[in-house]
């Protein structure tokens, strides 16, 4: 589990949490984008998705809605609260508080690991990958969202790929460089990569 000062600062976000278009996809061009996107490199439902690091729920909500069966997990409380109001009356969605890096769910469970915006901010991605990808099926995908920011933060398109070739696996990028994701433009380097297990 986070560290008592992370798990307070990401409380502390929460409330806030869905204003970017991107975080809470009221936008609904932007919701589509986001749908569109995630189905094309999806299993078809009703495959099982592990969302590490959800915050308030909005993929995984989506997901469901889409027929996919969806274990949300996120550290901050706070965000678990919002994540399970936003998925009141929506089936095939549960939300748990763990730790993203080592996360507390059944291992070779899962159809699909997918992350927005979690690796870059891990103590050690590649050891977290390694443990996401217990995850998995053996047939399993994974799916991650990151970026490098023009804040300096972030792990460029290039560091991604080599970690999850590092793991044993292919990667495929996708550069997410259009408005419609982010519901305005945007002068970073944002991405999507995925990874099959056939490659």
């Amino acid at each position: 589990m986070g560290t008592a000062d992370q798990i307070a600062s990401w409380d502390a976000e929460a409330d806030g949490f869905d204003e970017p278009a991107d975080h809470g996809l009221t936008d609904p061009a932007v919701r589509r984008a986001w749908r569109d996107l995630l189905l094309g490199v999806l299993p078809r439902p009703p495959a099982r998705i592990a969302d590490l690091g959800c915050g308030t729920g909005t993929l995984s909500v989506l997901l469901a809605g889409c027929g996919f069966e969806v274990d949300g997990l996120d550290f901050s409380p706070r965000m678990i609260e919002l994540a399970e109001r936003k998925a009141d009356g929506v089936d095939g969605v549960r939300f748990t508080r763990g730790d993203a890096s080592d996360p507390p769910l059944p291992e070779a469970a899962y159809d699909v690991v997918l992350c927005r915006h979690v690796l870059w901010a891990m103590p050690d991605p590649a050891e977290t990958l390694t443990r996401w990808l217990r995850l998995l099926t053996p047939a399993g995908r994974l799916v991650l969202v990151e970026g490098s920011w023009s804040t300096g933060a972030g792990l460029s398109a290039e560091e991604t790929v080599r970690l999850v070739e590092g793991t044993g696996r292919s990667a495929s990028l996708t550069r997410l460089t259009e408005p419609a994701y982010w519901g305005r433009s945007i002068d970073d380097d944002r991405y999507l990569v995925a990874s099959a297990a056939d490659g």
